[in-house]
């Protein structure tokens, strides 16, 4: 496979320009740069919360996917913005809560523009006239926390400010707050709670959520990527002006771009789709397996065509891989291509953290259910973001979290296959990331390392294998001496508990029966009174309730044995 270095711009035909092409601007959202300051809870919001919660009947009926996303929606912006990076968590929530919350809309009504300029000159410390000639007071895109305007700078470029809006950290620093607060309340048997912990969702969004808010970080992803992708000709990034970059304000290139879901206008302007979702789907793998950082939100809003290339937009939400994490990925691609669940159990343990006590005979069965469906399937049959889903299901029920930068891919590949089936619906991306794997992890492997990492492996075997002998004299010396000492750890199955439950119960009862049986003997051979007949009442009680309770226990058994035998037919009555 050709190295994507040597890739060209994408070849674009002569045609008539195609006029009033949709505005590109990053509408992505970030982190603040100071600690979450101390205040009190505001009782008004926290009651307003309550309210919603009780319109939407949560404390009695619970939580739906979509009841969640439309208890999101009213509770205003912040809550969107949580929402959809909840969304992401498919590692911790069920999926369709996942599906339902990535339904989110991220347009928000915009801040005043007199509030942009405050923010502005709080940033720049002056006027920001000093910096721009002007400033398009309509924005070209508003999210929940920051809202994006179209600008002309002193010497002429054109570029869009990414603005955050006033006073976003304290709003969701307090609504995290009360947030947590809420979530005790929902009810923790048979709903999302009881599957759920929702205080380190909570947590975790927060973190995400302050990442999202320095716009000092998104300039830094902004450098790195484009460091990252500079040799590739056909992939672009705006340019940044870091010197009118603070943690509040963004400044970037302008991208007069199409979408790269607009298929029509594409073509209309000779673009060819299958090589745009060819370089667009090798790119992103290059960013997986390669640089170990990846656009986490390739949705067709962040990602243009302008001039031959594939320009990236938005870094505020970026993903990242260790060398573990990837090299984890390979080996269990690896163990699914040669249907060793053993070698995707290996993968899936070391890539993951058991949050509760682990099921490892569980954990072997799923898998193994899952190379049976997926381990004969051809690779051009292979929907991708499907099995990673389902790998994260697998994960979940066996009570494993992901990295956070896995857990993102899952959300990427969703995004990735629906612009390809927008654009170029043929193209198979599993087929292009295993000619990728195949490059970077076989073509291009140290094989002297891999050497060296075998031979130190035959070593240590070697080394211990001598060893084998002299421990097994040992061991049977021990046996004949008497010794031994063996530790069992038994585990029963469900079926086997209950029928260990049902004979100690039917055990006690016969003893509880034949006690009853020999204290009323015992009764009558005494002169107790009251007598009835000759015969002590008691004594005559305790013969009644014995006989009677193993009349009841013989018909029952005996009604049972019938009934298994002769199944009940249900008969259909006309109405």
């Amino acid at each position: 496979m050709t190295d994507i270095r040597d890739g060209e711009p994408l070849h674009q035909e002569e045609t008539k320009s195609v006029q009033n092409r949709r505005r590109a601007g990053s509408t992505g959202d970030r982190s603040s740069k100071h600690a979450e300051k101390e205040s009190k809870e505001n009782p008004s919001r926290l009651r307003e919360i309550t309210q919603v919660l009780r319109k939407y009947k949560v404390f009695t009926r619970g939580i739906t996917p979509e009841k969640l996303r439309l208890i999101l929606e009213e509770l205003g912006p912040t809550y969107v913005k949580l929402g959809q990076i909840m969304s992401l968590h498919s590692d911790i929530l069920p999926k369709a809560y996942c599906d339902e919350l990535m339904k989110l809309n991220s347009s928000v009504a915009p801040m005043p523009f007199s509030e942009v300029e405050e923010v502005l000159n709080n940033s720049f410390r002056g006027d920001w006239r000093e910096i721009f000639e002007s400033i398009e007071p309509l924005p070209i895109g508003s999210a929940s926390i920051a809202q994006v305007h179209k600008a002309v700078l002193k010497n002429g470029d054109q570029v869009v400010v990414k603005v955050e809006r006033k006073g976003i950290y304290d709003t969701m620093a307090r609504d995290i707050r009360l947030m947590h607060r809420a979530v005790r309340m929902l009810p923790a048997v048979g709903n999302l709670r009881s599957v759920v912990d929702f205080d380190m969702v909570l947590d975790e969004m927060w973190s995400v959520a302050q990442e999202e808010m320095d716009f000092l970080k998104e300039a830094s992803n902004m450098e790195e990527f484009a460091r990252l992708n500079k040799d590739i000709a056909y992939i672009g990034v705006p340019r940044l002006y870091r010197e009118y970059t603070t943690s509040r304000v963004l400044v970037m290139e302008y991208v007069d771009g199409i979408p790269i879901d607009d298929a029509e206008t594409l073509k209309e302007d000779g673009y060819d789709l299958d090589e745009i979702g060819r370089k667009f789907v090798n790119n992103f793998i290059k960013q997986v397996m390669d640089d170990g950082f990846f656009h986490a939100d390739p949705h067709p809003g962040n990602v243009m065509i302008r001039d031959g290339k594939i320009v990236w937009l938005d870094m505020g939400m970026m993903g990242r891989l260790t060398e573990r994490d990837r090299r984890c990925m390979v080996k269990g691609i690896e163990g699914i291509a040669m249907q060793d669940v053993g070698t995707v159990e290996s993968a899936v343990l070391e890539l993951g953290d058991f949050w509760g006590p682990p099921d490892r005979d569980k954990l072997y069965r799923d898998l193994r259910n899952f190379i049976d469906k997926y381990g004969s399937t051809g690779m051009g049959d292979i929907d991708v973001a499907e099995v990673m889903q389902e790998v994260v299901e697998i994960m979940k029920v066996n009570k494993m979290s992901l990295p956070h930068g896995v857990s993102m891919l899952a959300r990427g590949l969703t995004h990735m296959e629906g612009v390809l089936t927008s654009i170029s619906p043929d193209i198979n991306m599993v087929q292009i990331a295993a000619a990728r794997v195949q490059e970077t992890y076989i073509d291009k492997k140290d094989w002297k390392k891999e050497a060296r990492h075998y031979a130190r492996h035959a070593y240590r075997s070697f080394s211990k294998g001598i060893d084998i002998p002299s421990l097994t004299v040992d061991v049977l010396n021990e046996v004949l001496r008497g010794q031994t000492r063996v530790n069992l750890k038994l585990e029963s199955s469900r079926s086997l508990d209950n029928l260990v439950n049902a004979a100690v119960r039917n055990i006690v009862i016969g003893l509880t029966i034949v006690a009853l049986l020999v204290s009323s003997s015992i009764i009558c051979t005494t002169d107790m009174e009251p007598k009835v007949e000759h015969i002590p009442l008691l004594g005559a009680l305790g013969y009644f309730v014995a006989l009677g309770s193993i009349a009841f226990f013989v018909i029952r058994y005996y009604w049972r044995k019938f009934r298994d035998s002769h199944p009940k037919k249900r008969k259909k009555h006309k109405g």
